[in-house]
């Protein structure tokens, strides 16, 4: 396993990518109303990184090792879709649960981020399942600091979201990230405190749990593309991208519209 290790340089390249990511996501959140499809969705997203920010929407035609292109420029998950939703001419609807994955391309550099939005209303289920992920992301990015190991955020997530009664996928996880869409090391959100990979000053990796309401199994739909949960219960993913720090972390996908940070989160930590 080869991990790079980025410079100052490439990561001040890196924050604009993923600052950009982010930002996407906040232009977006005023449209996802019933009615709208993913594929308009997916269509404003794509021309305000190609038009207005000048970035490449890395997922449109991205083909890793055994999978046909992607088709589209984001990823909209609804419901069960546990991740990797391909964009269609279906109308959301009142009360669905949406996640939307976005994946920058700027200068060469790739910022990956990911939220969940609900459309109109949604039940109380769906809003807990969704703040609960998105508290168990930050549980894993509060382990981020030189000499801790993957291990220690993968243990972070899977015993948070196990203790209120979910379940975290296992199948996908998080991965490094620069130059490269998907680089080393791969992220589990489960897992054994000091185990794996020990981190260091310079690696940049997401974290982006994929939580169940019911098991953890999953399927993958005839489009080659989309996860679904097994048992047709709700999932939710939150994804930002992180870099290792000399005394913690920095988290790179925030922007103005950002959710607020977790109160369990102190300040000191996430600068």
């Amino acid at each position: 396993m080869t991990i790079t290790l980025k410079t100052a340089e490439d990561i001040e390249g890196m924050r604009l990518a993923c600052r950009l990511a982010a930002e996407v996501l906040d232009y977006i959140e005023p449209f996802i109303k019933p009615g709208i499809t993913t594929n308009e969705i997916d269509k404003l997203c794509h021309d305000y990184m190609v038009d207005v920010q000048d970035c490449i929407p890395a997922p449109l035609n991205y083909a890793p090792g055994g999978y046909k292109p992607y088709p589209k420029s984001i990823c909209t998950s609804i419901n069960h879709q546990v991740c990797h939703g391909i964009p269609n001419d279906k109308p959301l609807k009142k009360g669905d649960s949406l996640n939307i994955d976005i994946t920058t391309i700027k200068n060469g550099w790739h910022g990956d981020t990911s939220r969940m939005f609900h459309v109109g209303d949604a039940s109380i289920a769906a809003k807990r399942l969704a703040t609960l992920t998105y508290d168990a992301m930050w549980k894993g990015i509060e382990q981020v600091k030189p000499g801790a190991h993957l291990g220690d955020i993968g243990h972070a997530i899977q015993k948070f979201a196990e203790g209120h009664g979910f379940s975290v996928v296992r199948e996908f996880c998080g991965h490094g990230i620069g130059r490269g869409f998907h680089e080393e090391p791969q992220v589990l959100h489960y897992g054994k405190p000091g185990t794996l990979v020990e981190l260091v000053p310079g690696m940049i990796f997401t974290i982006e749990p994929m939580i169940n309401a019911g098991k953890r199994d999953i399927k993958e739909m005839g489009d080659g593309w989309t996860i679904v949960t097994k048992d047709h219960s709700l999932s939710a993913q939150w994804e930002h991208t992180v870099v290792v720090t000399e005394t913690g972390y920095e988290v790179l996908t925030l922007s103005a519209g950002s959710p607020p940070i977790p109160t369990f989160i102190t300040p000191k930590t996430a600068a």
